[in-house]
């Protein structure tokens, strides 16, 4: 009887890695067929004279007489989507085979060779699906990594050239949770956000940032007899560390980055071990004052960090003004120094 069981997962295995793959192939065909569409429509609108004009009309042409034959993927908007697909791409060995073309239709959109670069490095390191990607692009992930960091350090991390020194080179601020379903307009209670984090905690972790896996809720620690509670407790394969995170609905206040620096002296004495690095503390908050936060915590500081978190994705507006206050911020550094 065993062994029946045991024959009949194998041959469940055998038949859902075969299915897996069949539809790798297709789709790598799929992506193929688009790109060397989009390749042999670019390369007859460069023979027009007038190209932009002439491309217009080619593309409005090829919809008119396929779109009746093959259906909704020869629409002009999708010729354009193939067009500029190859344009973005133009190295067919350059395409990557994990990627659907959910993937490609998010990165062809985005202008900035860097930050698209990004992307790719960040989408193939995490296995991220079209719909992770989307998430990421939508909210501004490149940009708030940016505000702390510069371009280099960011694709370093993201391409695995570099291991992360610093937790701000991976861990965000501000943090965006619109995937927990809470309305900024309502009231809610500490417990409420961290049982909304928990709910959806594969969210919370990819938002987290890389190496993040969970070890613990209201962690209980004992001190002289006083019971103190841990909101979460991960840990970081990168960093090789421990990563408490106190949440507050409020802004924060000394007293709060106080708690959390003695929640993080424990885990340091008491739960590290000596081939770990030193524990990081973030206190997620809705609000935060910088001068406080910096006055509070000594200069060397690198274990303390106070990240907002937001409810709803930024615009794109907000987040430009955020990365140009900070371009600002180090060029007055510069001056000075």
């Amino acid at each position: 009887m065993k062994l029946q069981k045991l024959l009949l997962t194998q041959i469940k295995e055998i038949v859902s890695n075969a299915k897996h793959r069949a539809i790798r192939s297709v789709n790598s065909e799929r992506v193929l067929m688009y790109w060397q569409i989009g390749k042999v429509i670019f390369e007859e609108e460069q023979q027009g004279k007038d190209r932009a004009t002439y491309g217009t009309f080619l593309i409005k042409s090829i919809s008119a007489e396929l779109q009746p034959l093959l259906g909704s993927g020869f629409t002009s908007r999708q010729l354009y989507r193939y067009v500029q697909f190859y344009k973005t791409f133009p190295i067919v060995s350059a395409l990557r085979t994990q990627f659907y073309w959910s993937h490609y239709k998010s990165l062809i959109v985005i202008s900035n060779k860097e930050k698209r670069t990004f992307y790719i490095a960040e989408s193939e390191k995490n296995n991220w699906s079209a719909r992770q990607l989307e998430r990421q692009i939508n909210s501004q992930l490149f940009e708030r990594l940016l505000i702390s960091n510069d371009i280099e350090s960011v694709l370093a991390v993201a391409q695995q050239d570099k291991i992360p020194e610093n937790p701000t080179e991976i861990i965000k601020d501000p943090m965006i949770l619109e995937f927990l379903g809470l309305k900024r307009e309502s009231a809610y209670y500490e417990k409420d956000l961290e049982t909304a984090i928990i709910t959806h905690l594969q969210d919370f972790i990819l938002e987290l940032g890389n190496g993040f896996s969970f070890v613990a809720r209201q962690k209980r620690i004992h001190l002289d007899g006083d019971e103190f509670f841990i909101d979460l407790v991960f840990y970081n394969r990168l960093l090789q560390c421990f990563v408490i995170i106190e949440i507050k609905t409020k802004k924060i206040t000394h007293q709060d980055l106080g708690q959390l620096q003695m929640y993080v002296n424990y885990y340091d004495r008491f739960e590290k071990q000596n081939n770990e690095n030193a524990t990081i503390g973030i206190l997620l908050c809705t609000d935060k004052n910088d001068a406080m936060v910096k006055i509070t915590l000594p200069k060397n500081n690198k274990t303390i960090i106070a990240s907002k978190y937001q409810l709803y994705l930024p615009t794109e507006e907000q987040l430009i003004k955020e990365v140009l206050k900070e371009v600002k911020r180090v060029n007055l550094q510069k001056k000075k120094l």
